[in-house]
């Protein structure tokens, strides 16, 4: 088929290219106490009231800022280097981690690399800016062109955080924290996993967290003997990932018949060929464990 330029039609999924190599998750090997805390669970998560909800999103953000601000404040490297006593955009984590948990927004793989990247863009952008002799001056350009990059780059390799666009503007636009430079990543680094181990803990309590580590679509495809992928065939049946979520072989080209999504109760079907986004896919589980 001839390469159409049609630029509105074209679409990068990293996830096709790096979710095969990607070992499964190891946690249902794990005993059960401790894969709990890994976001684990061989039965499906009861629904809570947002009572409960708020009261456990109160003590979490609670504690993980208060982690973060012990921590860094005990750490004399910090404070020889003129670190914050927290990086403003751990407010806006902190609510995703503790309260929207469920938001694919929330999941680790998101809140990890997508403050880091953030960082690095936010941090790269101002010393660009600071070879300039009129830097000073173009602040206002260097925060817009660091927020707008790292959400880019964020879209692009499936790691869109909402807090991070704010770590990539404050690195640039806030002159305490640009000061940092190359220090303010292990600052945000620190940041990250302390509230994601506070997360862990409290927040498999009563509920689930994560979702998923780093996409609920299927991954290891590569690592698979032949006997096993036959096994296992083209479906996802990880009990990690609730529903069963099966891929159903189509026809080339597909018919109308083909194109179609099938939900029954514990199980969704979807054509092989369908590219289903991990938002749709939680989405999809969700009927499915609804019906």
């Amino acid at each position: 088929m001839p390469f159409q330029l049609t630029p509105s039609s074209w679409h990068f999924n990293i996830d096709s290219y790096v979710n095969p190599w990607l070992p499964p998750p190891p946690f249902k090997h794990l005993p059960a106490p401790i894969a709990r805390f890994f976001g684990y669970r061989k039965e499906h998560q009861q629904p809570l009231g947002n009572i409960v909800m708020v009261f456990w999103a109160f003590i979490g953000v609670f504690c993980s800022i208060l982690v973060i601000e012990v921590v860094g404040h005990q750490i004399p490297s910090f404070a020889d280097h003129g670190a914050p006593i927290i990086v403003g955009s751990f407010g806006a984590a902190a609510v995703l981690e503790f309260y929207a948990i469920d938001s694919p927004l929330a999941q680790p793989r998101n809140a990890l690399l997508g403050q880091i990247l953030a960082s690095i863009i936010g941090i790269v952008i101002s010393k660009l800016f600071e070879l300039g002799p009129q830097s000073h001056h173009l602040t206002w350009v260097a925060g817009s062109l660091s927020c707008a990059s790292a959400v880019a780059v964020m879209a692009l390799t499936g790691t869109v955080h909402p807090p991070a666009g704010a770590t990539a503007l404050l690195a640039v636009a806030d002159q305490h924290i640009a000061q940092l430079g190359w220090f303010l990543l292990p600052v945000v680094i620190l940041g990250c996993l302390l509230m994601q181990c506070v997360a862990l803990l409290l927040n498999n309590i009563q509920r689930r967290f994560p979702n998923y580590w780093w996409t609920p679509e299927e991954v290891g495809q590569k690592w698979r003997r032949p006997r096993e992928k036959t096994e296992a065939g083209d479906s996802d049946t990880d009990v990690e990932h609730g529903a069963k979520f099966e891929r159903v072989p189509t026809h080339h080209p597909p018919t109308r018949d083909d194109l179609k999504i099938v939900i029954t109760r514990g199980r969704v079907h979807v054509p092989d060929d369908l590219y289903i986004t991990p938002e749709g896919r939680m989405f999809l589980e969700q009927l499915s464990e609804q019906i």
